[in-house]
């Protein structure tokens, strides 16, 4: 005698996955939504469906738990959906910033993020983009400091490139999301020189890849514009290194009475000069004002807090990977995109000695 429960009629969840215990398969989602194994395929890899039937396929792997397999689809695609991330150090803030941009935006979009570090090293950079090439990812996000020429070289294999921070010299022309450095330096500079400071030290950065040169030609164009000459004995450079960094703020602040201001193209290099005014016993802003490149969390803890230029690294990182997985078939290269940098004014400068008894 039939079980008066059993009416014959298959109820929501219990599809063919459900029903035998094992996970669904793509020939269950067709033989649910009533279409072919093709059809099925082509809504999950955004190939060409009715909208219709595209909800149909979609509600028949709902009700029965239907998971596609990344690797399938990969082996077919000739690609796994990742997105590459090369930086140079990812314990820097910036790059930090950058990083966490990406994987917020990845995620909204359904990709996942391979990442690696190449620490200045053009060739290990070179080494890392091979392999996540070999990987099949859909392209890589680097912020650059290796031979333009290795990166010309993976765009002309196939690969696509998204650059952020510093452009790779072209041609052919490669995405780039960039920080508006110059308009940085020129408000540093403005507000420095508002304050009556007539001498500014300028701390760069020197080494493959460093975007000192943007700055620098920021520092001294803006110095040029508003009739203030530049004191080629106060610009100096160091290596994005501490020690070096170190080095190059105690050769400038051990003249103390020359130096009543700096402006420093970096947080590594900001840091060494605090830390030298510090041991100097030199008063911040009273004997020297000290303003840099490069909002991070523990300028707002000087004492006084450190006026700064923040540099958005999220929004950066974020970006990159909208132009990086987005609109795939609109990837010619234009303009870059240029985000805007912010002044973030504190207590850390203040007017030069000899105006502040006037």
């Amino acid at each position: 005698m039939a079980d008066k429960g059993d009416s014959g009629v298959r109820r929501a969840g219990t599809g063919p996955g459900r029903r035998t215990g094992r996970p669904a398969t793509i020939k269950d989602v067709a033989a649910a939504a009533g279409v072919g194994i093709a059809t099925v395929s082509r809504v999950f890899s955004g190939g060409s469906v009715s909208p219709e039937t595209r909800e149909r396929v979609l509600a028949a792997a709902g009700e029965l738990d239907y998971r596609p397999s990344a690797v399938g689809r990969s082996l077919k695609l000739q690609r796994t959906g990742g997105i590459g991330v090369i930086v140079p150090d990812v314990t820097d803030p910036f790059c930090a910033d950058l990083v966490a941009g990406v994987l917020d935006c990845a995620r909204t979009l359904g990709e996942h993020v391979l990442l690696d570090a190449a620490h200045g090293d053009g060739e290990r950079e070179a080494g890392i983009a091979d392999r996540m090439m070999e990987q099949r990812v859909d392209g890589i996000i680097v912020v650059p400091g290796g031979d333009p020429a290795a990166w010309h070289a993976l765009v002309a294999a196939g690969g696509w490139v998204v650059s952020v921070d510093r452009e790779i010299a072209g041609p052919p022309e490669i995405p780039a999301v960039l920080i508006d450095d110059r308009a940085g330096v020129r408000a540093l500079v403005e507000y420095l020189v508002g304050l009556g400071h007539r001498r500014i030290a300028f701390l760069g950065a020197a080494g493959p890849g460093e975007p000192a040169g943007v700055r620098e030609t920021a520092f001294r164009d803006t110095l040029a514009r508003l009739g203030v000459p530049v004191a080629d004995d106060l610009v100096v450079a160091a290596r994005p290194e501490r020690d070096s960094a170190y080095a190059a703020a105690a050769g400038l602040l051990q003249r103390q009475a020359e130096v009543p201001a700096v402006l420093a193209s970096g947080h590594l290099l900001g840091e060494a000069a605090v830390l030298v005014a510090r041991e100097l016993d030199l008063r911040v802003p009273a004997d020297v004002s000290i303003a840099m490149m490069g909002d991070v969390p523990w300028a707002e803890l000087c004492d006084p807090p450190l006026t700064a230029v923040a540099r958005p690294g999220y929004d950066a990182g974020y970006r990159a990977c909208e132009l990086l997985v987005r609109d795939r078939a609109r990837r010619a290269p234009g303009a870059p995109v240029v985000l805007p940098a912010e002044l973030m004014i504190r207590g850390s400068c203040g007017p030069p000695r000899s105006r502040r008894g006037r």
